[in-house]
């Protein structure tokens, strides 16, 4: 049966992208805002499916789901819930943020851009609305080519740009040719696709409990989640792709992409091979905790801003994998720790949405003074609060944000996560203060420092540009603004009244945790 919501969501940006193929390159102009237009309507959708969603924690009741390759039994499934709905509006927004954006700052080779754009905002929607192995697989593979071509063809020159493209590609790659073959392992044990009905399905089978079998199936998905993550060690994609890539490029890799990975963990891992993942949860939390610590104090060493946003994106989805283990760690919780499992959970999923607003924030306040100077590095700036009060401002709430200051989003997410954590793995929550003090760190002393406070000097600003030239014409222009304003208002609602996001993730929290055999 076909509602239509989900499926119209999804496949918009590909009839959008498929319009500004046939459109001549010479209508630039029309080609950038058709493409904004066309993102419009998956956004509003997903805003309207969380609007009428309720607090059960099943699926909502708009359901498409109908035979797509009967002779091996694939299906056109596709549902959303309380874990998926958040981060299809997170989607659905930055998508359109990052299109408005790059109708200001894009200028060659348009028409490919928009299209590529919109292509790969099908294939992200996707996989968080797909319900059938295949058909997540079809749209997790989808959305590879795109980014690629992204940043290889508008990549900035200096920054290796096809290498990073290629590493990327390379990398997510083989994840996703290990993870087909378990996926094909688990049809063969379970004779469906359906990711409603495997987990039962499995039951009796090769696959079900621990042994080799579901230990191989089990590696084999957590290394393909485990590099969209992207954690220790499998992060090294990230700083180069992220450096290269355009700005909307890497709001986009650091928004959406690195939680697909998070996602897959969740819909996947925990519901398929419970028995597994709580008998390798401690190197999991190892590998967790170092991903913290070391993205953190790699962070605290880079010169090059954007550099040093990525490697924290290492750091700040440590503190998701710290809730998600915390999560699966015990068997048989019951009480105060089976409510400790589930605000652990609770408070992972949200770092993701919560990761995604700010560092994509972060990633677009870089692109506002690259545009203008050409320059990420720290050293050339300085004093700029005087002189850029407005940018000064909207970063310093963004950075803050991240920083985990109470009263903005990164707060509430990081304590749910810590909360939970020290009730059943407390020796790791202890650790990964750590990483906590060293964000502190670098967010006051290289960004909000090295940018903003102390002297204007004109003499460090004219060594970088002819005498006298001032490149910021005006401070933040309007469409800047426009682009950050539904960015800050949700890091600050949900800082301050997170309910309504946490009610629509913990019912299906519950449930999950609920199911596990």
């Amino acid at each position: 049966m076909l509602h239509f919501y989900l499926t119209a969501m999804t496949f918009i940006p590909l009839l959008g992208a498929l319009i500004i193929l046939a459109v001549p390159k010479t209508q630039e102009t029309f080609i950038k805002y058709f493409a904004v237009v066309m993102s419009l309507p998956s956004l509003v959708i997903s805003v309207f499916l969380w609007s009428t969603y309720g607090d059960t924690g099943g699926f909502h009741p708009y359901i498409d789901k109908i035979d797509w390759i009967p002779v091996i039994g694939v299906q056109y499934y596709m549902a959303v819930d309380g874990l998926s709905i958040p981060l299809v509006v997170l989607t659905a927004l930055l998508t359109t943020l990052s299109l408005w954006y790059s109708a200001k700052v894009i200028h060659t080779r348009v028409k490919e851009f928009f299209a590529l754009f919109l292509l790969l905002e099908m294939g992200m929607l996707g996989v968080f609305v797909s319900l059938d192995l295949v058909l997540f697989y079809f749209f997790w593979e989808i959305g590879l080519v795109p980014m690629f071509l992204l940043i290889g063809i508008w990549g900035q020159p200096k920054d290796r740009p096809q290498y990073s493209a290629i590493k990327f590609f390379i990398y997510t790659l083989v994840g996703s040719v290990a993870m087909l073959l378990a996926f094909i392992a688990i049809y063969l044990a379970s004779d469906t696709w359906d990711m409603t009905q495997i987990p039962n399905a499995l039951a009796g089978s090769v696959l079900e409990g621990f042994n080799p079998l579901a230990i191989a199936a089990f590696w084999a998905i957590f290394i393909a989640f485990a590099i969209k993550v992207p954690l220790w060690p499998f992060h090294t994609w990230l700083p180069d792709a992220h450096t290269a890539a355009p700005t909307a490029g890497s709001v986009i890799l650091a928004g959406v992409l690195l939680k697909l990975g998070g996602y897959g963990m969740i819909r996947v891992l925990i519901p398929f091979f419970p028995q597994v993942f709580q008998q390798m949860w401690f190197i999991i939390a190892i590998l967790g905790i170092i991903s913290m610590i070391y993205g953190a104090l790699v962070s605290f060493a880079q010169w090059d801003l954007k550099r040093l946003i990525a490697y924290s994106s290492v750091s700040h989805m440590g503190y998701f994998m710290l809730g998600l283990v915390a999560a699966i760690a015990l068997t048989g919780a019951t009480g105060d720790v089976a409510q400790s499992r589930v605000i652990a959970l609770n408070g992972a999923v949200l770092q993701m949405v919560n990761h995604g607003l700010i560092t994509g924030g972060l990633f677009f306040l870089v692109g506002v003074i690259y545009e203008r100077t050409h320059t990420r590095d720290l050293k050339a700036f300085g004093g700029l609060s005087a002189k850029l009060p407005v940018y000064y401002g909207v970063m310093m709430v963004t950075a803050l944000a991240s920083l985990g200051l109470p009263g903005l989003a990164g707060f509430i997410s990081e304590f749910m996560v810590f909360r939970g954590a020290f009730h059943i793995i407390p020796t790791f929550a202890i650790i990964g203060i750590v990483a906590i003090v060293l964000t502190a760190a670098y967010i006051l002393y290289k960004i909000i420092q090295y940018l903003f406070l102390g002297e204007f000097s004109e003499e460090k600003w004219n060594n970088i540009f002819d005498a006298g030239h001032w490149p910021f014409k005006i401070d933040m222009a309007g469409f800047e603004v426009i682009t950050m304003a539904p960015l800050l208002i949700g890091m600050v609602v949900i800082g301050v009244a997170p309910a309504f996001i946490i009610n629509t993730i913990n019912a299906t929290s519950v449930l999950i945790l609920q199911a596990l055999r």
